[in-house]
C-alpha cells in the first residue's frame, strides 16, 4: 500500500509565502476610489496565487505530491457589496502559470471550504452563499486545469437540534444543487455531530466519497468501531479517479481533544495504517497539524526512525 502525506495551505519552511492575505470589508469601504479598493483586492489575490507557486515549487523538492489550498484565495470573493466583481478574469494568467507547473509535476490538488458553507442549511440565503463560494472553488479548479471532481471536502453541516432531520435535510438540498458542483463534493466525519456512520449514510446514498477524519472519529465516535466500516469507506471512493484520502491530526491535549497538536503523534498514524494496510493500492492522508509542513518533515523523520516501511522518496512510502 502506498502511502502519500499532504500538508494544508501554507508552509512554516517558507518565509513571506502566505496564500491567505487578505483585506476587510472594512478596509476596503476606507478606499473612496471604489475601482482603487477593487485594483488592490485584485494584487492580494494575484499575490496569494503567486505564493501559491512558491509552495507548489517547495513540495516539489520536497516529494510531496499532496497539497491542500488556502479557500482564502481570493478576498471578498462573492461579498455581497462586490457582487459585480468578476474576481475570476484578473486572475487568468497567473491560473495558467499553476496550471503548467501542475502539468510539468503532477500533484493531487484539494480545498476544504470554510466552516460557513453548509449545505444542509434550511436557510435559502445561507444555502445560495454556500454554493457561489463552491462554484468559486470549481472556477480555481478549472483556471489551473484540474478536473474539479472530488476536490472540495465539507462537513455534514449543523445538527439543527435533530441530526436525522439534519440528515435528511442535506438529501433535500442535494436535489437542488447543479451536478457539476455536486462532483466536486467530498464528505468527512466532524468531532462534534455527525459520526462516521452518519457521513456514510450520505456518501452511500448520494454517491459522495467519504473522507475519513481518524481525530475527528476519536472525539465524536458514539463507541462506533471505525474498523468495521474501513470497507465501506473504501467502497465510496469505487466511482472516483482519485485514490482514498483520510485525514490525519492527534488531540492537543487530553483537555483540549478536539484542538489539532502542533504535529502528529506517530504511534497514533501507525495504529492506523497497520488497521487498513492491504485494504487500498493507495492511501493519501492530509496531515492537519498546526505546524503545516513542518509536521509532516517531523511525522517522515519519526517514522523513519521507527522503521518497518519501504520509502519511495523524501516523503512517500509502502506499507508492506
Amino acid at each position: 500500500m502506498i502511502v502519500k502525506l499532504g500538508y494544508v495551505a501554507m508552509s512554516v519552511e517558507l518565509q513571506q509565502a502566505s496564500p491567505s492575505q487578505t483585506m476587510t470589508f472594512s478596509q476596503f469601504s476606507k478606499i473612496k476610489d471604489r475601482e482603487a479598493a477593487i485594483r488592490k483586492l485584485e494584487r492580494i489575490a494575484q499575490s496569494n496565487l503567486e505564493n501559491c507557486l512558491r509552495l507548489l515549487k517547495h513540495n516539489v523538492g520536497n516529494d510531496i505530491q499532496f497539497f491542500r489550498f488556502s479557500s482564502r484565495l481570493i478576498p471578498l470573493a462573492n461579498h455581497e457589496e462586490l457582487q459585480e466583481w468578476n474576481y475570476m478574469k484578473p486572475l487568468r494568467e497567473t491560473l495558467a502559470k499553476l496550471a503548467d507547473f501542475l502539468k510539468e509535476h503532477p500533484m493531487r490538488i484539494d480545498f476544504h471550504p470554510d466552516h460557513f458553507v453548509v449545505l444542509n442549511s434550511l436557510d435559502k440565503e445561507i444555502l445560495k452563499n454556500s454554493l457561489k463560494t463552491l462554484w468559486m472553488h470549481e472556477a480555481l479548479l478549472k483556471g489551473m486545469d484540474i478536473n474539479p471532481e472530488h476536490r472540495c471536502v465539507l462537513h455534514v453541516g449543523g445538527g439543527y437540534e435533530d441530526k436525522e432531520k439534519a440528515l435528511e435535510q442535506f438529501i433535500y438540498n442535494w436535489g437542488y444543487i447543479k451536478p457539476d458542483i455536486q462532483r466536486i463534493i467530498m464528505l468527512e466525519n466532524d468531532d462534534t455531530t455527525f459520526t462516521l456512520k452518519d457521513t456514510l449514510y450520505l456518501c452511500e446514498k448520494l454517491g459522495i466519497p467519504m473522507v475519513f477524519d481518524y481525530h475527528h472519529h476519536l472525539a465524536n465516535h458514539k463507541e462506533e468501531d471505525w474498523v468495521s466500516d474501513w470497507e465501506r469507506v473504501v467502497s465510496t471512493w469505487s466511482h472516483s479517479p482519485l485514490p482514498v484520502k483520510m485525514h490525519i491530526s492527534s488531540p492537543r491535549s487530553d483537555k483540549e481533544f478536539r484542538a489539532h497538536a502542533d504535529h502528529v503523534d506517530p504511534e497514533m498514524f501507525m495504529t492506523f495504517l497497520n488497521e487498513v494496510k492491504g485494504s487500498v493500492p493507495e492511501i493519501h492522508c492530509m496531515i492537519e497539524a498546526k505546524q503545516k509542513d513542518a509536521a509532516l518533515f517531523q511525522l517522515v523523520r519519526d517514522l523513519k526512525e521507527h522503521g518497518g516501511f519501504k520509502w519511495l522518496d523524501q516523503t512517500n512510502f509502502v506499507v508492506e
